[in-house]
């Protein structure tokens, strides 16, 4: 934490971040000071708590962090989840067999498995896009500024 940077330092990995006290709910001032932060086990430890000078009490999750910060890794992660989320509602509605899907892919029964896990993020975004070309999907893609 740095008051004079009106900012959190947070490392996560080898790398450290930045999150602007203006972007936490709620928000540090120089009226109500932080007088508190730590690691929280009731976020799995994957976010920290802080706690004013006023008592009251904040929470930042370590993906909060990477969004503000523009990680390319969340963003991958982000694309495939919804990518696998979109496979599997397809492969509900899908009349091809599961074996049938296999066999178009190329693939082992327990690599097909891997790729509609939805905790599974060694999974290529390739292979995403080749799972649902199988089950008949077309995949864009759409590049836009983020809101404010």
């Amino acid at each position: 934490m740095s008051s004079r940077e009106r900012a959190f330092r947070v490392k996560l990995g080898r790398t450290t971040f930045r999150m602007p006290f203006v972007k936490t709910d709620p928000s540090p001032t120089s009226d109500d000071p932080v007088v508190l932060v730590y690691s929280d086990p009731e976020l799995g430890n994957q976010g920290f708590t802080f706690i004013l000078a006023s008592g009251k009490e904040g929470s930042v999750l370590a993906d909060q962090v990477l969004d503000y910060n523009g990680d390319p890794q969340l963003a991958r992660k982000m694309a495939l989840h919804e990518l696998t989320a979109r496979a599997r509602e397809t492969l509900d509605r899908s009349k091809l067999s599961r074996r049938e899907i296999i066999r178009r892919l190329g693939t082992s029964p327990s690599q097909f498995y891997r790729l509609i896990d939805p905790a599974n993020y060694r999974k290529t975004i390739d292979q995403m896009l080749g799972l649902l070309s199988v089950l008949g999907c077309e995949v864009q893609f759409t590049v836009r500024r983020k809101s404010a």
